[in-house]
């Protein structure tokens, strides 16, 4: 189904009924990488977030504050009034923004795999390509016509070979990597945003962290000194995309909202 929100339109797919689960991608992602994860008992909302997968084309609005918006949206549309929200790499700072200031409306907070800019205990240094894609324009210039080879490094530990394939066609040409992209140039952004709702407040919304072998902990520790209800796990056989790898830990979380 496709859903009119906050000035665009997302591509939107529905699995199920029962209590609401919105399951958030990251980069260079589409909702693909959550096929897995189908619990029992739950509705599983899963967006190509704005810009990306089958979503509409857009220039711009790829910093938290939109993408919660774009969400808020989306449950509107959908008649959902509160919903559990799981989302990885990304994701995560539009998922704890959305958390951090509408908590009506998210019963559970499930992050994973991501950090949030602005607040302390994430990577020392970032990983090189935060940087390289947060460059105006550059970017584009060399990863176009490029996209097998570049994507597919990130992607080298997606064993199915059709939805590897599938997640790099959804990135190919420039639209598509800018809108990419845009989460990065967002950074700044998006820091100075989260910054500004834990200087106001703390997360009163149950949040679990999970990490993988990307990002581990970090995650766990930067939400430990601003939220009231937090349990943290690093999975086991697990590395950065959590639904591909450990889709059972999912499942069996999901299973009890």
């Amino acid at each position: 189904m496709r859903v009119m929100t906050n000035g665009t339109e997302l591509a939107v797919q529905v699995h199920g009924t029962g209590a609401p689960l919105l399951l958030l991608h990251g980069w260079p992602h589409t909702g693909r990488i959550w096929d897995q994860v189908r619990p029992e008992g739950r509705r599983v909302i899963v967006p190509d977030l704005r810009g990306l997968g089958d979503s509409a084309e857009a220039r711009d609005g790829f910093d938290a504050s939109c993408g919660a918006a774009d969400l808020i949206g989306l449950m509107d549309a959908m008649e959902v009034e509160t919903v559990e929200v799981a989302a990885i790499d990304a994701s995560v700072p539009t998922a704890f923004l959305l958390a951090m200031t509408r908590p009506e409306r998210v019963s559970r907070l499930v992050l994973m795999e991501g950090t949030l800019p602005g607040l302390p205990g994430g990577f020392d240094a970032p990983p090189w390509w935060f940087g390289f894609h947060a460059a105006p324009d550059l970017p584009e210039a060399l990863v176009e016509g490029r996209e097998d080879a570049y994507l597919g490094w990130f992607l080298r530990d997606v064993r199915d070979a059709d939805l590897r394939a599938g997640l790099v066609d959804a990135y190919r040409g420039r639209p598509r990597l800018s809108a990419g992209f845009g989460s990065y140039r967002a950074m700044g952004r998006n820091a100075e945003l989260i910054q500004a709702a834990t200087g106001a407040g703390r997360l009163r919304v149950p949040t679990v962290a999970l990490g993988g072998n990307v990002v581990g902990e970090r995650l766990h520790r930067q939400l430990e000194p601003v939220t009231d209800d937090l349990r943290g796990e690093t999975l086991e056989r697990c590395g950065h995309i959590v639904p591909l790898d450990r889709p059972d830990a999912l499942v069996k979380l999901f299973a009890n909202p």
